[in-house]
């Protein structure tokens, strides 16, 4: 989650949702970033969900559900609102909780 949603956000450094209309090349990495925040929210465990309650883990899941199977009718101001506004609140609660995580543990190494 924390290497996609970080490429995700720098994707959209110095572009507009202007670009993401126009630029096929840039809208396709940042949904497909997208994508993969939702499958690896859809595989973290219950213990893990449990260090983050405050994330929509359901609303995490089900729009990369939309970004894999809607994909001719994605609105590409949310996809611009959720790269810009949730992904980095998103990333900086995945880094505090994996910061936070005892080290051996069976839980995720540290954040890359």
């Amino acid at each position: 989650m924390l290497r996609a949603g970080r490429d995700a956000v720098s994707f959209c450094q110095d572009r507009s949702i202007d670009q993401l209309r126009t630029d096929a090349l840039f809208r396709r990495a940042l949904v497909h970033a997208l994508q993969e925040v939702g499958e690896a929210a859809s595989r973290i465990s219950a213990e893990g969900r449990a260090r983050i309650p405050s994330l929509p883990w359901g609303k995490i899941v089900g729009a990369r559900n939309i970004l894999i199977h809607v994909y001719w009718g994605v609105d590409h101001e949310q996809v611009w609102r959720m790269a810009t506004l949730d992904v980095p609140d998103l990333l900086a609660a995945l880094e505090s909780a994996c910061a936070a995580w005892p080290m051996g543990t069976t839980g995720p190494s540290a954040p890359s």
